[in-house]
């Protein structure tokens, strides 16, 4: 197999992937500020205290005709979105791989995810239906984005860089959502301005989209397109001919099982890590009675400490293989999640050690999952590849927070919830366990990596 610029020597061509790699990294840090600072942190104990507002005398909101609780809302909301993700993803991904200018695309996403996030501003107490559809929509377009940025990783990396590159680019994001984060925490602090209460929360929310945006200008401004799946003179046959190659990939994904393993194993333990995540706040909140200071000041410590555990975890996975971190992290996620049910309401110290912990195994799950994946995608159709990882994480979007959103309704407490996502890790890694990644990455025509 041929090697890439990257391996030949050519000191020129490593100046360039070098360079391309640093802006790639700088979108991490553009579009952290949407899951730390929105998903993670505002977006649901404040769509709570929105819904609260605007229900009805038992406390209800109606969504269609069906009778929620405000704390339910959330948790329905982020499913909604990852199903439309499903059916519209794998078309922009085989758009994109056919298409020369996956910048504007990059560019398109990220810029409508970033303006519905400042529209957040405009989400006053009782207008939670519009809440409801900003939340979709933007959750929509960061998805999209990703799946452009994601597709650049195997063109800018060889085989043996991709682990360290995935890593550092998560590890600049939490750094760049952290700060972000760290602005919004000295607004509810010291209340500058008279900015407190619902005005500091809807504040945050805009900001995380005025962040996303300036910071989006650096890797579009640096990142080269690729080369595409056919020629510019045949524009007029993208959009059916992207159609057609979605339809051939989807029938060819039996030639990948090692993929399709590698698919369903990052849907099963991802489902655990992203509701772990999505569902803090509402947890420190809810079931905890954390104030939003100590839930802003926990989640900001867990930002840099998961820079330096996806940084360290690379280098782990350097040494002993991708593969094997992931799986000893998922025993880690376990014990925190159980752990995590039993910390006594109104214990900051024991939550700050917590949220350490899920820090420093955070970063590395999810960096060394990217990579680990890009060595089993085919050439040239990263994109319509990465949107079925996509799909996969969408997926774990529907399973988490819809299996939280039950136990909440069955139990009225999110404390038995938690404990059905290590359901998700165990299932996730015996999956990943039975991949083969040897094998897939032969079966993809990738170069082999030195260790897995």
């Amino acid at each position: 197999m041929a090697k890439t610029a990257h391996d030949t020597g050519n000191s020129g061509h490593r100046r360039r992937d070098s360079r391309q790699q640093r802006g790639w990294y700088w979108y991490d840090w553009a579009n952290s500020s949407f899951p730390t600072t929105v998903l993670t942190v505002f977006f649901g104990p404040y769509l709570i205290e929105v819904a609260r507002v605007g229900a009805d005398a038992n406390g209800q909101v109606s969504v269609l005709g069906w009778l929620l609780q405000p704390e339910q809302l959330f948790f329905y909301a982020i499913p909604v979105s990852a199903v439309i993700q499903i059916l519209t993803l794998p078309i922009l991904g085989a758009l994109v791989d056919r298409s020369t200018h996956k910048r504007r695309w990059l560019a398109g996403t990220a810029y409508l995810g970033a303006a519905l996030t400042i529209s957040m501003f405009f989400i006053v107490p009782g207008a939670w239906r519009l809440a409801i559809i900003l939340i979709i929509v933007a959750n929509i377009a960061f998805q999209a984005s990703i799946v452009v940025y994601d597709s650049f990783l195997p063109s800018i990396s060889s085989a043996n860089d991709r682990d360290r590159v995935s890593s550092r680019g998560w590890a600049l994001g939490y750094i760049g959502g952290g700060l972000l984060l760290a602005l919004n925490l000295i607004i509810y602090v010291f209340e500058p301005a008279n900015i407190a209460g619902a005005l500091a929360a809807r504040v945050s929310l805009a900001s995380a989209g005025v962040w996303w945006a300036i910071f989006t200008i650096i890797p579009l401004t640096i990142l080269e397109d690729g080369p595409a799946l056919q020629s510019e003179s045949e524009k007029g046959t993208v959009i059916r001919g992207a159609f057609r190659e979605l339809i051939r990939t989807t029938r060819r994904l039996a030639d990948y099982p090692e993929t399709v393993k590698f698919l369903i194993a990052f849907l099963l333990f991802n489902g655990g890590v992203s509701t772990t995540i999505v569902a803090a706040g509402s947890y420190a909140i809810s079931e905890l009675e954390l104030s939003e200071q100590v839930l802003i000041s926990a989640i900001l410590m867990v930002q840099f400490v998961a820079f330096f555990g996806a940084l360290i975890m690379g280098r782990f996975a350097e040494r002993v293989g991708a593969k094997t971190v992931v799986l000893w992290s998922l025993i880690l996620w376990s014990a925190i999640v159980t752990y995590g049910r039993f910390i006594p309401a109104g214990d900051v110290v024991v939550f700050f050690g917590l949220a350490a912990a899920i820090g420093f195994v955070l970063g590395g799950t999810q960096a060394l999952s990217r990579s680990l994946f890009s060595h089993l995608i085919p050439a040239q159709r990263e994109a319509e590849f990465y949107s079925f990882y996509q799909i996969s994480d969408r997926g774990t979007n529907i399973l988490g927070p819809a299996a939280l959103a039950w136990a909440y309704g069955v139990f009225g407490s999110y404390r038995l919830g938690i404990l059905v996502l290590i359901v998700f890790f165990i299932a996730g890694g015996l999956m990943l366990a039975l991949t083969d990644m040897r094998k897939g990455i032969d079966a993809a025509g990738n170069e082999q990596p030195r260790v897995l």
